[in-house]
C-alpha cells in the first residue's frame, strides 16, 4: 500500500492528546453570581469537573440562557432535555452551519464536514459513510473486537497501577478506527492523534498553536488523499473511505481537499471519543459508586444496560453548537437570526424534569437509553450502537478476567468545554480468584 509522506515513528499512543492543564482562575461559586454572569463555556468549568451546578442553577431559573460576554462571544444555552430535543429536530431555524462547536474558527482553514451542513447535503453524505456501521455490519465485526478486547486486557499488568486510558480506552478505540477506515495497523495510531489535533482548538477553549493543527491536518488531508485514490481504483468494500469514494454522491469529494479533509475527521472524532472518554469513564463510575460495582459484579446481565448509563453519565460530548436561520421566540426568549445556541447535552442528560434522579449513576436504571449524548434528530450520532457494542463487549471480557479494576488516584480531566474526557485514570487490576 502506498504510503503518505507522514512519519509514523514518532507517533505514541498517547501522541497528541489534549493535556489537561491549571485552570486559568479561581472557579466562582455560580449560586453567588449574578444569574447574567453565568458563562457555561468557561473550559475550566470542565476541567475541573464543577460545571454540574452551573447547568443546575440555570436548568432552574434560566433553562433559556444568554450570556453577553464570553471567550468565544454572545451565545444563548439550551440547558433542558425537551428543549435542546425540539431544537434540534427544528433543523429550519436553528442550523448546524457554519459550525457545531461554541467558537467560530480563529483563522481561515475551515474544513466542511456533513454535521456541520443542513439537509439535503448533510443527508446525502451521511448515508454515503453509514453502511460501515450498519447492523449487518456490526454483527460481523463483534467478534474481531471480542478477540481484541481479550488480547489488550490479557497484556496489562497485575502487579502495579497503570493509566487505564492508555492501555485499554485508547487502545481499543484506535484499532476499531483502523478497521474501519481500513488504515494498516501499523498506522493505528494516527487516526487518535489526528482526533485529538482536530478536537484541540481555542474555539473550544483548549490553548493551541493553530498554525501547527493546520499543518498536522493537512499531512492527514494528504494522507487519506493517496488512500481515498487507491480504493477508488479498487473494488468497493465496507470501509468508510471506500464507501464514499465509489458512492456517486460523494465520489467527487477528493477534488475539495478541506471538504475531504473536515468529512474524514469528522468520522474519526465520531468513533473516537464518544467511545474512548466512556470507557475511562465507566471505571471511573464503578469505583465512585461501590454498591453498582457490586450489582454488576453479581449480575453480568446488566452490562447492556449499564453501558448506556455510563455514556449518558458522562456526555463524552459537552455540546453542539447551532445558528439560528431566522428571528424566533424559544422557551420565551426572543433570538435574533445570526445567534449562536448552544446545546448543552451535558446539562439535559442531568435533567430533572426529564430524567429521573439523574445525577445518581444506576446501572440497572429503567430506559437507560433515555440521554441525548448521541444528539437527536437527524444530527443523531451515526456509530452510537457501534460504540455501544465496543462498550458491552469490553465489559464482558472485563468480568471475564477481574474481580475489580480499582482506581488508585483522582482521574485527570482534559480542558476542553467540548470534549468531556480523561487524560489520565490510574487503576489497579484485581484479577479473579482461580
Amino acid at each position: 500500500m502506498a504510503q503518505a509522506s507522514v512519519s509514523t515513528t514518532a507517533i505514541s499512543p498517547n501522541a497528541g492528546t489534549p493535556k489537561a492543564g491549571p485552570a486559568t482562575a479561581a472557579v466562582p461559586d455560580p449560586w453567588t453570581l449574578p444569574l447574567d454572569k453565568i458563562d457555561p463555556s468557561r473550559p475550566e468549568l470542565y476541567l475541573n469537573n464543577v460545571h454540574g451546578d452551573y447547568f443546575r442553577r440555570l436548568r432552574q431559573e434560566d433553562p433559556v440562557h444568554f450570556t453577553a460576554e464570553s471567550a468565544f462571544g454572545p451565545f444563548w444555552s439550551l440547558t433542558r432535555f425537551d428543549d435542546i430535543v425540539a431544537a434540534e429536530t427544528n433543523t429550519k431555524v436553528f442550523s448546524s452551519e457554519p459550525s457545531i462547536i461554541i467558537g467560530d474558527p480563529t483563522d481561515d482553514f475551515v474544513p466542511p464536514m456533513f454535521i456541520a451542513m443542513d439537509p439535503p447535503i448533510h443527508d446525502v453524505q451521511r448515508r454515503a459513510a453509514s453502511p460501515a456501521v450498519a447492523p449487518q455490519r456490526l454483527s460481523e465485526l463483534e467478534d474481531l473486537i471480542r478477540r481484541r478486547a481479550g488480547a489488550i486486557l490479557d497484556s496489562l499488568p497485575t502487579d502495579e497501577p497503570f493509566n487505564w486510558v492508555d492501555r485499554v480506552s485508547r487502545e481499543l478505540t484506535t484499532q476499531m478506527l483502523a478497521t474501519l477506515f481500513d488504515v494498516p495497523f501499523e498506522d493505528r495510531y494516527l487516526l487518535p492523534y489526528w482526533s485529538d489535533v482536530s478536537t484541540a482548538s481555542e474555539a473550544v477553549g483548549v490553548p493551541a498553536d493553530m498554525a501547527e493543527r493546520q499543518r498536522i491536518l493537512m499531512e492527514c488531508l494528504a494522507y487519506f488523499t493517496r488512500l481515498w485514490h487507491e480504493r477508488a481504483a479498487a473494488e468497493p468494500k465496507f470501509d468508510f473511505i471506500s464507501l464514499m469514494a465509489h458512492n456517486p454522491d460523494t465520489k467527487d469529494m477528493v477534488k475539495n481537499p478541506l471538504e475531504l479533509v473536515g468529512n474524514l475527521m469528522l468520522l474519526i472524532v465520531g468513533g473516537n471519543d464518544t467511545t474512548r472518554n466512556s470507557i475511562s469513564g465507566g471505571v471511573v463510575f464503578l469505583n465512585q459508586n461501590p454498591a453498582e460495582y457490586d450489582k454488576l459484579r453479581a449480575d453480568p446481565g446488566l452490562i447492556t444496560n449499564m453501558v448506556s448509563e455510563v455514556i449518558r453519565y458522562q456526555t463524552p460530548l459537552s455540546h453542539m453548537r447551532r445558528t439560528v436561520k431566522e428571528d424566533v421566540v424559544f422557551g420565551g426568549k426572543q433570538i435574533k437570526k445570526g445567534d449562536k445556541v448552544v446545546f448543552w447535552y451535558c446539562s439535559g442528560n442531568r435533567d430533572e424534569t426529564a430524567i429521573d434522579n439523574p445525577d445518581a449513576f444506576l446501572i440497572d436504571r429503567p430506559r437507560a437509553r433515555h440521554h441525548i449524548s448521541f444528539g437527536f434528530g437527524i444530527h443523531r450520532c451515526m456509530g452510537n450502537r457501534m460504540a455501544e457494542m465496543q462498550l458491552r463487549v469490553l465489559w464482558e471480557e472485563i468480568l471475564k478476567r477481574f474481580d475489580r479494576v480499582e482506581l488508585v488516584a483522582e482521574p485527570k480531566r482534559v480542558l476542553s468545554n467540548f470534549v468531556n474526557g480523561y487524560d489520565e485514570v490510574m487503576v489497579r487490576l484485581h484479577p479473579k480468584a482461580v
